[in-house]
């Protein structure tokens, strides 16, 4: 498919993603992460593999990352299966401190992309961690952000701008400008939007699975950069709740599709093996299965998944954030300096 015909069709999958999040935030996002969340974790550590991860080094730095996602989901899933306070002690303590391992995490990759001696990388990995602890020390809110919307907002929507306007820096397609404009415009007009939160009639379903999914905390945190909101004062049911919910679900559905559009521009379905493809689809099916079953379940079966495809990712987010730096550095005239 040329390129331009998929930036008409990614129009079409936003402005689709943002009506129906106007109209059912809830019901979007819980059906979104269920069902297109873990085909994208699937297809897209998939397609890293078989990128080698855009590591430049060959010391299978990438190994670090599956040890973050390993401690950092651990915990969750042994306290679920009440066998925390049995085995859980040191992956409790490794959990309580996600924002430095998230933020070491990404500042390693950094390494990764620009070493290739393994004292380096050691030395990066000393370094990553070293600042991390001293940001938590003297800059604890920069840490808290840093994990709470790295590996969430931060991860579907900023990263996905940032992709996409790499993209168009290589390909000058117009429609994918106006995608890119549309993207950046949409939590602007969620934010006038005319909210009646009387007319979003949402059941106790949905609010209990939402609830008990552990997204609200996503929910107050963004509240908190808006003003002085404190968890037992945020209600979901609310003009801020709504247009908050509006944006989360309109931000992740639109990463999923967003990923699923472009098969034939990154090239990413040619990763894919009969074998391989076998196993992803079997394993979607369980995993899909498990959240129709009981989503509470499903949710923390796949939080490892889930943060594994985030974190892998670290280099690529990296690679395209270095990219972006020296293409403007060419257009603003630096490049014989």
């Amino acid at each position: 498919m040329k390129s331009k015909a998929v930036d008409y069709i990614n129009i079409w999958l936003l402005l689709i993603s943002f009506l129906v999040a106007i109209y059912l935030p809830f019901e979007l996002f819980l059906f979104s992460y269920a069902i297109l969340g873990p085909l994208h974790y699937l297809t897209e550590i998939n397609w890293l593999d078989d990128k080698k991860y855009f590591i430049k080094s060959k010391s299978q730095g990438y190994k670090a990352f599956i040890i973050i996602a390993l401690i950092i989901s651990a915990y969750p899933l042994l306290k679920y299966l009440n066998l925390a306070d049995n085995f859980a002690a040191v992956f409790e303590v490794f959990s309580s401190q996600k924002n430095i391992i998230l933020l070491s995490g990404f500042i390693f990759s950094v390494s990764l992309i620009f070493f290739t001696k393994m004292k380096q990388l050691i030395g990066a990995f000393i370094f990553s961690i070293l600042f991390s602890v001293i940001c938590s020390l003297y800059i604890p809110k920069l840490l808290i952000v840093i994990g709470v919307f790295l590996p969430t907002l931060i991860h579907v929507y900023i990263f996905t701008l940032l992709f996409m306007i790499y993209g168009q820096l290589k390909a000058k397609s117009k429609p994918g400008i106006i995608s890119i404009l549309l993207l950046i415009i949409a939590p602007i007009v969620i934010a006038f939007l005319d909210i009646k939160p009387e007319a979003y009639l949402i059941s106790d379903f949905t609010k209990n699975t939402y609830t008990g999914s552990g997204f609200l905390f996503l929910n107050t945190s963004v509240a908190r950069l808006f003003g002085d909101v404190d968890k037992e004062g945020f209600s979901l049911i609310s003009t801020i709740g709504l247009k908050i919910q509006i944006f989360i679900a309109f931000a992740y559905t639109y990463h999923y599709l967003n990923w699923f559009s472009k098969t034939s521009i990154i090239g990413w379905k040619t990763s894919f093996t009969s074998t391989r493809m076998k196993y992803i689809i079997f394993l979607w099916l369980c995993f899909v299965g498990l959240y129709l079953y009981d989503y509470i379940i499903g949710l923390t079966a796949l939080f490892f998944l889930s943060l594994l495809h985030v974190v892998l990712e670290f280099p690529l987010n990296v690679t395209t954030i270095k990219e972006l730096g020296l293409v403007s550095f060419k257009k603003l005239g630096f490049r014989n300096r």
